[in-house]
């Protein structure tokens, strides 16, 4: 497994505060993702053996959990919540305009590398609907003139940094 040094440090720091190994496999999945940008059949296979578990048993808290991914995504995660108060508020028209801005599809990274856009469900603030997420940040009320300027921020960021 490719993971940096302080990952594998933080692994067996994490193991050994659970008195049963598998208790471990949710919090080893949280690391391997944040160290390597998704949980690959590899780390699927890595985790098990740590635990002493079988792969199947933690293949299945990946598929079963939304926020893990089995594939790379962007430098930039855009979600979009699809609930019913974003819905009704516009957040499928936002969703199209952020797709259209980066001339891409849900769930696909974009040509330049640069985003993934996926809908999620409900991010708790229903009341500011529709709401979006990119990275660890919410933005509020994303119309689809907003959704614009979230973009051409985006893109602006990533042209300083090359």
């Amino acid at each position: 497994m490719n993971l940096k040094p302080e990952t594998f440090s933080r692994i067996d720091e994490v193991i050994p505060h659970y008195p049963v190994k598998r208790s471990a496999a949710l919090p080893l999945l949280h690391l391997v993702q944040e160290d390597q940008g998704y949980i690959s059949q590899e780390a699927i296979e890595w985790i098990a053996a740590k635990l002493e578990l079988q792969p199947i048993n933690i293949y299945e808290l990946v598929t079963f959990y939304p926020m893990f991914r089995q594939k790379p995504i962007g430098r930039r995660h855009i979600k979009v919540c699809r609930t019913l108060s974003c819905a009704l508020m516009g957040g499928y028209k936002a969703c199209g305009e952020f797709e259209k801005q980066f001339n891409t599809h849900r769930g696909e990274i974009s040509p330049d590398g640069e985003v993934t856009i996926e809908f999620v469900e409900c991010l708790a603030s229903c009341g500011t609907a529709p709401v979006v997420m990119i990275d660890d940040d919410l933005h509020e009320k994303v119309d689809c003139a907003k959704a614009r300027e979230l973009s051409a921020r985006i893109k602006t960021e990533a042209a300083t940094r090359q």
